[in-house]
């Protein structure tokens, strides 16, 4: 009988800890784009990303010029040039057509690295906010609107990206 009592006890204890009041729960939302364009060292990030974008179209359409003048330079001319020239001069058309892909493609990837790697530190101080938001007013969940998950979200959902905002000195 006394371990019946113990064992109801420690039920009633642990049932006790688990059972949480729906009030309590706290949940809010934000939309992580428009806080990350919020951001001035976004608006940065960005400039120098358009920049670098710019510089290396610029060099394509410079490499894209110089094998368009030898191109046409083997058009007008290869009727007066001996088989060997001519080869010579296709072989080289064709590789600079392969030097102008591959570095279009390396520029792709380099853009798309430094993007990740000036958008990192941003993402960490907003994240960082909207943990530390989360922490001083009680949600329990925070979720991101701006990503396209959520299909619903409730009246009682509270929107913190002016708290977040104000965390970060916007």
């Amino acid at each position: 009988m006394k371990n019946i009592i113990k064992l109801f006890l420690v039920v009633v204890i642990l049932m006790g800890g688990l059972t949480v009041n729906a009030q309590e729960l706290k949940f809010g939302h934000i939309d992580s784009r428009e806080l990350l364009m919020s951001m001035p060292e976004s608006d940065s990030a960005q400039t120098k990303i358009q920049k670098l974008g710019e510089d290396y179209q610029q060099q394509v359409e410079e490499m894209r010029v110089e094998m368009n003048k030898k191109y046409d330079d083997y058009i007008n001319n290869q009727e007066t040039w001996t088989d060997l020239i001519k080869q010579t001069k296709e072989a080289d058309l064709q590789d600079m057509q392969q030097r102008v892909g591959q570095f279009e493609q390396m520029a792709q990837q380099d853009l798309q690295t430094q993007q990740q790697e000036m958008m990192r530190p941003i993402l960490e101080k907003a994240n960082n906010a909207v943990k530390e938001v989360a922490q001083e007013n009680g949600f329990i969940y925070i979720f991101d609107i701006g990503s396209g998950n959520p299909v619903f979200w409730s009246d009682q959902s509270i929107d913190i990206l002016s708290l977040v905002k104000t965390k970060l000195g916007n």
